[in-house]
């Protein structure tokens, strides 16, 4: 018992408990899809690669216009139960993957699925900003991610046993415990207490009428004042700019391994273990010190720095024979791992610290929206300048997530500053 308790990413009894089983729930059903989904509908549905390929780059980006109308409204209702409806809705759009029978039936499905997808992470951010409150909030983000990180784990490795047996039959059971997986999460949101939104009182019908045109209206406000905070979306776009490292592990490092270096593909699955294992174990303790805008600057200055000599590692490997090549890629994912949790730390803290109190969701929705667009074109600009550059490309990437990191704090400093003037 002991030694499980020192390697469990779960944090003690308590609501943070709670939110932390529902999201492992969730992350395993997460672990399934991303695994076997691109087997399942190439394999098991008969789409093309190339048109699983578009659909999921239209949803994506179609999908990223949800973050801030989904955030705001976690802002005026409780974000509990808000995520609990957005999951059964998400178990639904999953179990319609069964109902794929060509290209425009999946790019429907996967139009809905990126949606709720996309709203669902805006409105996590604000249950996670309820649950662990202004001083905890940082910290309940970290755990949270620790053991994400475990569920989507799991979730891969059951996935194998589908791939492997590669039967209609396996692949419909891979589809099944994706949507099984939100509804168990569903289930467990609604353990947790409601958090409406304070100052919220009882009133007769009229003054309830008025209050919710005002809440709308006001939604609507806040909802643009988030796309206007030129300030806050500068510290925003810095950070996107760095979740361009994870395109570089997932897509870049696999392909860069076996067609550069003389490592065998196997390690593929050794550089994904060590990340994984290595944020289940430090998510945690390297998130302290960030709580607040000034240190969590300072911790995407880190970032950014640490990421960009993970890069020239990586770089590194080129021609190396299987040994070397090996140890170097480990060394490198080790590096990788450390600017990974110090980068989603402090951009989680920024992201919560420089937003007003009572837009939480809105900003995080905008926020979010920044790191999925950087995400949506990762894939293309990353494939051309690192695989197709060499090293030239690595370097320059290097140069752009230190560049970035390095202008976090002046950024911070300016949007810290202009939370005294009046918004527009």
């Amino acid at each position: 018992m002991t030694w499980w308790t020192a390697v469990s990413p779960l944090p003690p009894p308590g609501r943070l408990r709670t939110l932390a089983w529902a999201t492992l729930a969730n992350t395993v059903g997460v672990g399934l899809w991303l695994t076997g989904q691109a087997l399942f509908l190439t394999r098991d549905v008969g789409l093309s690669a190339s048109s699983v390929g578009v659909g999921l780059t239209v949803a994506g980006l179609v999908g990223l216009t949800a973050s801030v109308p989904l955030g705001g409204l976690a802002d005026r209702r409780d974000p509990r139960t808000l995520r609990a409806v957005l999951q059964v809705l998400q178990a639904a759009a999953a179990t319609a993957y069964l109902l794929v029978d060509s290209f425009p039936v999946f790019l429907a499905v996967a139009l809905v699925d990126a949606l709720l997808a996309s709203g669902n992470l805006a409105v996590r951010a604000a249950l996670v900003a309820a649950v662990g409150g202004p001083e905890g909030r940082v910290h309940a983000f970290a755990t949270l991610r620790a053991v994400a990180n475990l569920g989507i784990a799991v979730g891969a490795g059951l996935a194998g046993f589908a791939l492997a047996a590669d039967t209609h039959l396996a692949y419909q059971l891979l589809v099944v415990g994706n949507a099984a997986t939100y509804l168990l999460s569903a289930a467990l949101l609604l353990r947790l207490p409601a958090f409406p939104p304070s100052g919220r009182t009882r009133a007769s019908r009229p003054q309830r009428g008025r209050a919710l045109r005002g809440r709308a209206l006001r939604g609507r406000a806040l909802r643009g004042r988030a796309l206007r905070d030129g300030p806050f979306l500068a510290v925003s776009l810095a950070s996107a700019v760095l979740s361009l490292h994870y395109v570089t592990l997932t897509l870049v490092v696999p392909l860069w391994t076996v067609a550069r270096t003389g490592a065998p593909p196997a390690v593929v699955s050794a550089v994904l273990l060590v990340n994984t294992v290595l944020t289940v174990l430090l998510a945690v303790p390297l998130s302290r010190g960030a709580a607040t805008a000034v240190p969590a600057a300072a911790t995407m200055r880190r970032a950014g720095l640490v990421l960009a000599a993970a890069m020239l590692l990586y770089a590194a490997t080129a021609g190396l024979p299987a040994l070397s090549a090996t140890a170097l890629l480990l060394l490198a994912t080790a590096v990788f791992t450390v600017g990974d949790m110090w980068h989603g730390t402090a951009g989680a803290s920024l992201a919560y610290d420089l937003a007003p109190p009572d837009a939480i969701g809105a900003y995080q929705g905008a926020d979010g929206l920044l790191a999925g667009l950087a995400r949506a074109v990762g894939p293309a600009l990353l494939t051309l300048l690192l695989l197709d550059g060499g090293w030239p490309g690595w370097l320059a990437l290097a140069a752009l997530l230190a560049l970035a990191g390095l202008l976090t704090p002046t950024l911070t400093r300016r949007a810290l500053a202009s939370r005294t003037a009046p918004h527009g």
